[in-house]
């Protein structure tokens, strides 16, 4: 049966839920999540959020900051757009419910202190007041446990694989009953998160398969520069410890990144030594633990004021010390993992995407914001301000756009239930174990073709059991991380340089020449 609302939104972080709020007024809204509405990129975030609001700070700063941590590649348009619309997207927050902390912290790149933070649960605040608002709104309804599973295009001629189509909906898989949804819509806001999950050590939740860049690739709309996939430079080292992020809040106070014998490494690397951005941080990690054998390098706290660290950072402290370590005594152990994807669906700075009736914001979406590396605490800024841009454009172009559409409803074939759940099991491994080994933090172009030669073999083989087989949530997020996957090399591949995430060990050197440009993919009309 197909249900019908005015703008359906896939996901439920801060970007999805700032988008429905300021549609709610206004239209009926759907916002679908795959798990439980609290599952997201924003409900992990330790850190905070960047935005001037500092006396001793300036837009022309952080815009400054912002570029140098993107190594040139982000479009300045964007970069002082979201930077001036800070401000007032922290009056929103606030608005809303966000407690936020009196003082600002620092972190890495920044040259101000101007990330505001709840101690250092400031993600789950900030998703905690939105979705209280959001779910309370007679005009949203909050679907759980519910998977996307593919756009639905609309051809607006006779030609049913030209140019002029319109998104105008998502099949949608329900978790409880295994039955597969229509959801038609006049407008489409992909707010889905990363995809951390495509490799094998990440700090992402486990929703973080790149859904919506996989499905908006297939829709045939452009996505760009997922070759810059940020790794944080700390993730806690502990042989029970799930991808436990240790904030870079906590350099940004004056912690140290030292080798197990107590050196500091940093020094001589960076001029912001310990705080330098995040992409020369974690290769720099990634260099000491080749060149010493190593497993893990430390984060040193134990020369900081112990009591003020404790209040600070109380969800921290009380994490690790749970794995007997506790960091006013005892240098915490860390390594890098898979953080952040600074590449994503192609938007305009209204979140427009190259297709019709389709918005992306967030993590999902390429604003330019980022450029090579993202600058630490400008995500959760771009996911509030974009979300209600992009709302907003929405509401104004929808004055034009009609009722949704019938349509036909999720076909399955032949499809039968897959007893061989190995077989994803063992896919979803080895395309994790190829992009952690292959195309990591430091690459080179033998090891990226490799990895492509192995991914498209095993999307072939995914794809093979995905029309045999019911659609399942394990199913579809295996098939969406073996497309990012390849997309992340595909465009690795194209850029023959080093910028930013992106350093090959075959082209080392930055290249403005030829490689000032973004890396953009397109399936096109007929692929």
């Amino acid at each position: 049966m197909q249900e019908n609302t005015d703008v359906l939104i896939l996901g439920s972080g801060i970007a999805g839920l700032s988008a429905a709020l300021e549609l709610a007024p206004h239209v009926t809204v759907t916002l679908i999540t795959k798990r439980a509405a609290t599952d997201s990129n924003t409900n992990w975030a330790q850190g905070g959020i960047a935005a001037v609001v500092g006396d001793d700070d300036s837009f022309d700063e952080h815009v400054d900051n912002t570029m140098v941590a993107g190594d040139g590649l982000n479009h300045r348009d964007a970069v002082e757009m979201i930077v001036a619309e800070g401000p007032a997207a922290i009056e929103r927050l606030r608005a809303v419910g966000v407690a936020f902390a009196t003082d600002l912290a620092r972190e890495g790149g920044h040259t101000r202190r101007r990330v505001l933070h709840a101690t250092d649960i400031t993600g789950r605040e900030i998703q905690r007041a939105l979705l209280e608002r959001v779910q309370a709104h007679p005009n949203v309804r909050v679907v759980e446990h519910h998977v996307a599973i593919d756009l639905i295009r609309r051809s607006k001629s006779a030609q049913a694989h030209s140019l002029g189509e319109r998104i105008v909906g998502a099949y949608v898989l329900d978790e409880a009953t295994g039955a597969v949804k229509t959801f038609a819509a006049r407008a489409v806001i992909l707010a889905t998160g990363g995809s951390g999950k495509v490799y094998l050590y990440t700090t992402n939740p486990d929703v973080a398969t790149g859904d919506g860049v996989a499905m908006a690739y297939r829709a045939r709309a452009k996505v760009a520069n997922m070759e810059f996939f940020q790794f944080h430079p700390t993730c806690l080292y502990h042989p029970t410890a799930k991808s436990f992020l240790i904030s870079e809040a906590l350099r940004g106070e004056g912690g140290v990144l030292r080798r197990i014998d107590g050196t500091p490494f940093m020094d001589g690397v960076h001029p912001m030594k310990s705080l330098a951005p995040r992409d020369i941080v974690a290769r720099a990690i990634d260099m000491e633990l080749k060149r010493t054998g190593d497993d893990h390098v430390v984060l040193d706290l134990t020369h900081l004021d112990g009591h003020m660290m404790a209040a600070r950072f109380p969800t921290i402290l009380g994490t690790v010390k749970g794995f007997g370590i506790d960091f006013r005594t005892t240098p915490i152990p860390v390594v890098p993992a898979a953080h952040y994807q600074c590449g994503g669906v192609v938007t305009d700075l209204f979140g427009r995407c190259s297709v019709q009736g389709l918005y992306a914001v967030g993590e999902v979406a390429h604003t330019g914001l980022h450029g090579a590396n993202r600058l630490a605490s400008n995500s959760l800024l771009e996911g509030a301000v974009m979300g209600s841009r992009a709302a907003r454009a929405c509401r104004d172009e929808l004055v034009g756009v009609s009722a949704p559409p019938e349509i036909v409803p999720w076909q399955p074939g032949y499809a039968r239930p897959s007893g061989e759940r190995v077989v994803v099991s063992h896919s979803w491994d080895e395309i994790r174990r190829t992009m952690w080994n292959y195309v990591g933090i430091v690459r080179a172009t033998a090891r990226l073709e490799r990895a492509h030669r192995r991914l498209a073999l095993l999307e072939s083989e995914i794809l093979e059991d995905w029309w045999k087989h019911h659609v399942t949530r394990d199913g579809i997020e295996l098939r969406n991380i073996a497309q990012v996957g390849r997309l992340i090399v595909e465009g690795a591949l194209r850029r023959q340089e080093s910028r930013g995430l992106h350093y090959t060990v075959d082209f080392p050197d930055r290249d403005d020449e030829s490689q000032l440009r973004d890396t953009v993919l397109w399936r096109g009309p007929h692929r």
